[in-house]
């Protein structure tokens, strides 16, 4: 045995040479795993006397190795390292190595571990409960947060934490007392925790290389302090208490944003302040890059739908929160249009596994562009936390493309520089990497599975072109219950695509990690299937067959001409591209129910919304002070940007115009981060004198139709059925309110609120929201402007006719507002601060709906500004 394991190094004679006064350096030896495998099965007692183990974390077998190291229980230093192979370009390639087994937790001697060079994602719990570790090292692995119970590490005395991917700190790295040295340079910091500055022995803190704007003034506590590095970060103030550290001896400032400092830090005798602009004035490109502090800002009303720019700039601010910011002289024209609308599924065209996150922003003209860069902030709605997902902003020109995007927090906000006129919205999309390829070739790692590498040879191209890559993770339990089969596993899914329709000149070599408990030592190669798919026509094909698949330990390579999706299968099933594509379209698909709820003051006013599964209880939760109803419906799967629509049923009709309403249905669109929600007015031609009214609410998959098809009213069942859900709606006996409603409709004149550019509310308008206000008319009414004294004389004058108060009071408001400007926006900011946004909402697509109908008039009579131009360009051919 030993002539086996030893013949293998060469120079190596006696097994002492490996195992030697308790220590076990195996990570200078070729396949010195092979050796720590052998030595633990046949010299297992002196093996469990190791103090000292050092493993090569690039060789394949170390996976297996990590089930035997718990059990040297003696261990006080344990070295899993990566980087001791470099590519052809000198980089140090990543371990293996991305999580450890719970059982490390019994190595209770351990005081020195280092995992560097690896492709941790998280820290292992099991690691923060080695009570005696004294070491930690981490560098050059992909972490992107701690886990609180790293406070529970209070030996730690010194924590490598360099060139990951960290973006925030636990508050609870202030409990390591004992920590005398911390490298966190080369993260995504962007700040830190007050409570760093309770580390009371802490001698170095390096935290260069982040994203810090600021640091908090908790440091001037870290009193043992001699060397703080803060260089190459974004810093633009730092606090006066860091030169007041007695035992500070090296305060490395350089490289950063720093145009003034506090005296006592420039008269610090071992500060290095150089690369700051201190003392200069800031450049037009930093200028717009931050938010003006001293320019004109604008906020539009809610009616407002254009604004004017001066030559001097200015910040212009919309009701729902987004910001424009125009540098001085960016656009030659007086007046610019916009429009916050609505996404419109046949114009917003979302690729496979993006999430809508925000509403439409239009700027008109389109065509222009802009004389300097404009800054746009977006509001978004912000997504579950996602390491394989990013946020970006999308515009249209010719075809949608994403933005170079920078993305805030408190609030949330997604913003870019643009130089044209177009629309522009907000998305989640799955983390993409890309790359040049340049004529020597190179090489594309995913930052969310660092395993996932392509390959360019050289003269894989006769000109650079741009690549890029998409991986989306497949849980082997979710996918084992959509396939019903527990035997069946399969890769991540993997998207390659490029700039260039044309193939590659020579093979490009793909590799991919092995499905989940699948390895080259166990894998039988009829069930391997590696598939070819285009998701966009939904076909996925079993090339196996057609390329050379090689296989490592973890891994399985091919060679590829041009990109598509490929996705590894394990199974014994036979027409896997059938099982692939059903599979892939039930990822794409979220689950939801549908709420149908009444509001408790006012049955008569129906809330309507669909929700993904896992926000259910909590929406219901919200609502069940105002509204009641039935339990949600059962589970329905639907698309993002999927149409639906809700049709009244049985004696129920809707009782409003509005622009998203046909033949008395409502039309939806789903988007699983948005509201997809509506409250509507009903009404029933059935006598609800005597008794009340049972009818229901029916959702509906597709467009909006004029009429209800008779097959799908009958079709309620199976997976191609176009009916969804059905829901109870009571709308109990009705009460003595509005008996003489056409009475009072018939003794208010005629009344037009707006123009024609913004729309009109008429007398019947009026009516019609009168009929949806309740007793909180008073509090509509102060919000409205009336004044107090004005309210309590309606109120008794009318003291035995609630609809007649309510009418007078919207009527006394809209005679004293019929030529102020902006009343129409007064209206609906004051039906939202009275808690009725459904009031708001339906002024809104009032107001939309008559604008529309004004445009398209002009336009068929030749007025419109696009028909002149018409005109002109005709004038002149």
């Amino acid at each position: 045995m030993a002539e086996l394991l030893f013949g293998e190094a060469g120079t190596i004679g006696t097994a002492d040479v490996y195992l030697a006064d308790n220590r076990l350096n195996l990570d200078v030896f070729p396949n010195g795993i092979s050796h720590f495998f052998v030595l633990y099965n046949t010299r297992r007692e002196e093996m469990q006397q190791v103090e000292f183990l050092r493993l090569n974390c690039n060789e394949e077998q170390i996976g297996p190795s990590l089930a035997i190291i718990p059990e040297l229980r003696r261990l006080k230093s344990l070295v899993l390292k990566g980087g001791h192979l470099k590519d052809e370009y000198g980089v140090c390639q990543r371990g293996l190595l991305a999580a450890l087994p719970v059982e490390f937790r019994h190595l209770q001697h351990l005081t020195h571990l280092d995992l560097s060079f690896n492709s941790f994602i998280s820290l292992p719990e099991c690691v923060t409960e080695l009570k005696e570790l004294t070491v930690l090292l981490l560098c050059h692995n992909q972490l992107a947060a701690l886990p609180n119970s790293i406070g529970k590490m209070v030996r730690l005395t010194f924590l490598s934490l360099m060139s990951n991917q960290l973006r925030e700190l636990p508050s609870s790295i202030g409990e390591l007392a004992a920590l005398q040295r911390a490298d966190l340079s080369e993260n995504e910091l962007e700040l830190l925790p007050a409570e760093i500055g309770n580390l009371p022995n802490c001698t170095l803190l390096d935290l260069s290389g982040n994203r810090l704007k600021t640091v908090p003034s908790s440091l001037g506590n870290l009193t043992s302090l001699g060397e703080l590095h803060l260089h190459s970060n974004q810093l633009v103030t730092v606090p006066a208490s860091l030169a007041r550290l007695p035992n500070l001896f090296r305060l490395d400032l350089q490289n950063n944003s720093l145009r003034s400092v506090p005296p006592e830090i420039q008269n610090f005798p071992f500060v290095h302040l150089k690369g700051n602009p201190i003392g200069e004035p800031e450049s037009p490109q930093e200028q717009v890059c931050a938010k003006p502090k001293e320019i004109q800002v604008r906020n539009l009303a809610s009616d407002a739908d254009s604004f004017t720019i001066t030559a001097e700039g200015c910040k212009v601010v919309l009701p729902c929160g987004i910001e424009i910011h125009f540098p001085p002289e960016a656009v030659s024209l007086d007046v610019i249009s916009c429009c916050v609308t609505s996404p419109d599924p046949q114009q917003v065209k979302l690729r496979h596994h993006d999430f809508l996150l925000s509403r439409v922003l239009e700027l008109l003209p389109h065509g222009i562009q802009f004389e300097k860069e404009v800054l746009i902030w977006m509001p978004y709605v912000p997504p579950q936390s996602d390491r394989r997902r990013e946020v970006v902003m999308r515009t249209f020109s010719e075809s949608w493309s994403d933005l170079d995007t920078k993305v805030f927090k408190s609030p949330y906000m997604a913003c870019c520089r643009v130089l044209h006129f177009s629309w522009f919205l907000v998305i989640s999309r799955l983390k993409e990497n890309k790359c040049t390829v340049p004529l020597e070739g190179t090489r594309l790692f995913s930052s969310v599975d660092p395993n996932v590498k392509v390959t360019f040879p050289p003269g894989a191209v006769n000109e650079s072109r741009s690549v890029k890559m998409q991986v989306l993770p497949v849980a082997a339990e979710e996918l084992r219950e959509l396939v019903d089969d527990q035997d069946t596993v399969a890769s991540l899914l993997l998207c390659l695509s490029q700039n260039s329709t044309d193939n590659f000149l020579k093979p490009v070599k793909v590799q991919l990690p092995l499905p989940p408990g699948v390895t080259g030592l166990n894998l039988d190669r009829s069930k391997l299937h590696l598939l070819h798919g285009d998701p966009e026509v939904q076909d996925w094909m079993d090339i196996t067959n057609q390329v050379v698949l090689e296989f490592t330990h973890l891994y399985a390579v091919f060679e590829v001409n041009h990109f598509s999706w490929y996705w590894l299968w394990y199974t014994t099933k036979t027409y896997v591209g059938g099982i692939a594509k059903k599979v892939y379209e039930r990822l794409r698909k979220w689950q939801v129910n549908f709420v149908a709820l009444q509001r408790k003051k006012d049955p008569e006013q129906i809330f309507l919304q669909c929700v993904p599964k896992h926000k259910v209880e909590s929406v219901c939760k919200r609502l069940e002070d105002r509204y009641r109803g039935p339990e949600p419906s059962d589970i329905v799967e639907m698309l993002e940007g999927e149409q639906f629509f809700a049709g009244f049923e049985k004696g129920i009709e809707i009782d409003s115009d509005r622009p998203d309403c046909v033949d008395g249905r409502i039309g939806f669109i789903f988007y699983s981060h948005l509201k997809n929600s509506k409250e509507v007015y009903v009404s029933t031609i059935a006598d609800r004198k005597t008794q009340a009214v049972k009818g229901q609410v029916s959702f509906y998959r597709g467009s909006l139709p004029e009429n209800i098809p008779k097959e799908a009213v009958k079709k309620r069942k199976g997976p191609d059925s176009m009916w969804l859900a059905t829901l109870p709606i009571k709308l109990p006996k009705q009460k003595s309110r509005l008996q003489n409603e056409s009475r009072m409709e018939s003794s208010y004149p005629p009344l037009n609120l707006g123009d024609e550019e913004t729309g009109y509310l008429t007398e019947a308008n009026l009516l019609s929201i009168a009929r949806r206000i309740g007793p909180e008319w008073r509090n509509i009414g102060i919000n409205l402007g009336l004044s107090y004294s004005q309210l309590e004389r309606i109120g008794y004058n009318n003291r035995d006719d609630l609809d007649k108060q309510i009418l007078e009071m919207l009527f006394t408001w809209a005679h004293n507002s019929t030529s102020v400007p902006g009343c129409i926006g007064q209206l609906i900011q004051a039906m939202k601060e009275s808690d009725r946004e459904d009031i708001a909402e339906e002024i809104h697509c009032i107001i939309e709906l008559g604008k529309k109908k004004y445009h398209e008039s002009i336009r068929r009579v030749g007025l419109s500004q696009e028909s002149s131009n018409e005109d002109s360009a005709i004038a002149m051919v």
